[in-house]
């Protein structure tokens, strides 16, 4: 799965994980993921088919600004695999375990606005549009334009 979202051409431009991975790369890319938690960042999960156990992608829960009661998510599903609701089913469980962290009440999501794929994600999953962050950041040495898209806890 790692190999497969490096030959994707946004995904290696996000993150950590380098474009056309080899094995060693993709490998320590998973090693990186494993240790976001213990580093203080948050938390990395894999994303797989429920039927056959099968990794199909990765979500995480990025946790820099707890302190004020926000996380960031992310997600990405791997080419062959998309369009079939992995990404709105993991955002919909990994929003629903956000909410198990104590002192989280918001959690974000930056989506480019081209990436329909990605707002319809959001949008299945409970997250509501508010508003366009004009040159909000660097994605492959581009200044570019972010959507963001926000869920809030529920009141108890």
């Amino acid at each position: 799965m790692a190999r497969e979202l490096a030959t994707d051409a946004y995904v290696p431009t996000i993150g950590t994980l380098p474009r056309h991975a080899n094995d060693e790369e993709a490998l320590a890319w998973i090693r990186r993921q494993m240790g976001r938690y213990h580093e203080g960042a948050g938390f990395s999960f894999v994303i797989a088919e429920a039927s056959n156990d099968t990794a199909v992608g990765q979500c995480g829960l990025w946790l820099r600004e707890l302190e004020a009661g926000r996380a960031s998510a992310g997600y990405s599903i791997a080419p062959s695999v998309r369009g079939r609701g992995f990404a709105a089913d993991a955002l919909t469980a990994l929003t629903a375990f956000g909410w198990t962290v104590p002192g989280l009440f918001r959690m974000e999501l930056y989506i480019e606005p081209w990436n329909t794929g990605s707002i319809r994600t959001a949008e299945r999953a409970g997250y509501a549009r508010e508003g366009l962050l004009r040159s909000h950041q660097i994605i492959g040495e581009v200044r570019r334009d972010m959507l963001l898209y926000a869920a809030i806890r529920p009141t108890q």
